[in-house]
């Protein structure tokens, strides 16, 4: 019977598992105390012998000996050979178990589309399903001690209920050299589409989805079938016992307290019973059952699975379902949150604690936004403003500055960028009222305009070309000042300071 103890671990508390160390059914003690007592009685025998019987040139010569033996104990990588082995088996093992096919699915869509209230649909629903539960039974069998001992031939299968006479016969008519496991799942198919031909299948729409569940529970019997026809490679589990047992070997011999070589020299503390050894062959040699218990779940170890068990659970729930349960509902009436906008199932005192408690919402939900209210302020992007990469920026990202230069917008301009802000002492509102102004920036601004306006005084008036561009027409100087009031895209926060934004270098 399988050992379950998830309750004891149901919550984390001090010494939870230390409780389980006093379990005897699937423990390691019961696993290992036999070749636990075997170890302990060779090193006692050793220790004696070397204490009483050997003379003392041969205890010099055994010395030796156990020095070599214990130097070789650390050529073997026990940990990485049992590590990948037991991880390889724990795999397998989880694997076998959710191939083992249950009929839950299929007996759904069994009741749900195989109609008729009738004798007839009734005895053809159980039929299907009870193909599906025989072709469980002879995958069992075939893998599985406990299930054999149970049916050991196709005798008590019939008495069982699983077979009748006539498909016994039918099932012993067709020979095959392979497993025929696989034969009630083919009867289950040719019924089924009789079933539509009768209309007791209303639609080709449900003898498919009933197709693909019986496929998929047929795809479980055939890779349990698998995982015990393809064992795992038994080179490898012979390197794994021959490891373990050659390590246990050497330490035997080479983990005996000894004297020393020379006279006059200190030697190891002489503790008579080797603590560390026999730890170290309690894991090591526990690792080792572990992996044979598990290396084939269908036994009768206590933690193998319960096939029995699950026969029983599948034949008795899979007919429930598809005779009893056949149309069979309650009536439906309205729920008791009918007229409740949001349904609140009630607590227990136990349990009422966790109403205190605030649902989650997310994490960022509870982060505040308001300590930095020029953040959070809603501005709108111009489509019409070109966006120019900025220098600086571009260096580390790709992304394009929405920086303006005055080059655009007046004529006869130097080719070179100018940095822009706006400004409060002109007369115009300014789009960041809350900030500082620059004085350095604001002055250099100033400079660059009256750079600008002798660089215009000074050339011909003519329409000409610049750097490759065509000269605008004079502009006013009030449209000027009126273009450079165009409003941008706000800098993100990678570029705004704690006075303001830093000036924008295109």
């Amino acid at each position: 019977m399988t050992v379950s103890y998830t309750l004891k671990v149901a919550n984390s508390r001090f010494g939870g598992f230390s409780k389980l160390l006093f379990r005897w059914k699937g423990s390691i003690y019961k696993l290992l105390y036999k070749e636990f007592i075997v170890f302990m009685v060779l090193y006692a025998v050793l220790s004696l012998v070397y204490r009483r019987v050997l003379t003392e040139e041969q205890k010099r010569l055994y010395t030796k000996v156990a020095q070599y033996c214990n130097r070789s104990t650390d050529l073997i990588p026990m940990s990485f050979v049992l590590g990948f082995y037991v991880t390889l088996i724990v795999n397998r093992w989880w694997a076998q178990y959710t191939s083992i096919p249950l009929p839950d699915q299929l007996m759904c869509v069994i009741s749900s589309n195989v109609h008729g209230k009738d004798e007839r649909g009734r005895i053809l629903r159980r039929t299907l399903i009870r193909y599906a539960n025989l072709s469980a039974v002879l995958i069992l069998r075939s893998i599985s001690t406990r299930v054999l001992k149970r049916f050991p031939t196709m005798d008590h299968v019939v008495e069982a209920g699983f077979m009748t006479q006539d498909e016994r016969k039918k099932f012993e008519s067709l020979h095959s050299d392979f497993n025929k496991y696989w034969i009630p799942c083919v009867w289950f198919t040719n019924l089924a589409a009789q079933a539509r031909r009768d209309g007791r299948i209303r639609d080709d729409v449900a003898l498919r989805l009933l197709m693909d569940e019986l496929n998929l529970y047929r795809a479980k019997c055939s890779m349990l079938f698998h995982y015990d026809w393809i064992s795992i490679p038994l080179v490898y589990t012979q390197v794994v016992t021959i490891a373990v047992y050659s390590f246990f070997a050497f330490c035997l011999i080479g983990r005996q307290f000894l004297e020393p070589l020379e006279p006059g020299q200190e030697g190891d503390l002489d503790m008579y019973v080797p603590l560390s050894t026999l730890l170290q062959f309690f894991f090591y040699a526990g690792w080792l059952k572990v992996a044979e218990q598990i290396i084939n779940p269908f036994g009768e170890d206590d933690d193998d699975f319960e096939t029995n068990k699950l026969i029983d659970r599948n034949l008795q729930v899979s007919l429930l379902s598809v005779d009893d349960m056949y149309q069979n509902l309650p009536p439906m009436v309205k729920d008791k949150y009918w007229n409740e906008s949001t349904a609140q199932p009630p607590y227990t005192m136990a349990t009422a604690s966790e109403t205190l408690k605030p649902s989650f919402l997310g994490s960022t939900f509870d982060m505040c936004m308001s300590e930095d209210a020029e953040q959070s302020q809603m501005v709108e992007a111009s489509p019409s403003v070109p966006c120019i990469q900025t220098p600086l920026l571009s260096r580390f990202f790709a992304a394009a500055s929405p920086a303006i230069s005055i080059k655009n917008f007046s004529r006869g301009s130097r080719a070179r960028s100018h940095v822009w802000r706006p400004q409060t002492d002109s007369g115009f509102p300014s789009p960041y009222p809350k900030r500082s102004e620059d004085p350095e920036l604001v002055a250099r601004i100033k400079e660059e305009e009256m750079e600008d306006e002798a660089s215009r005084a000074s050339e011909p008036t003519t329409p000409g070309s610049h750097l490759g561009h065509t000269r605008l027409p004079e502009a006013s100087e009030t449209q000027r000042k009126e273009l450079l009031l165009i409003q941008v895209k706000a800098p993100s926060s990678e570029s705004t300071g704690a006075d303001g934004p830093e000036a924008w270098e295109p």
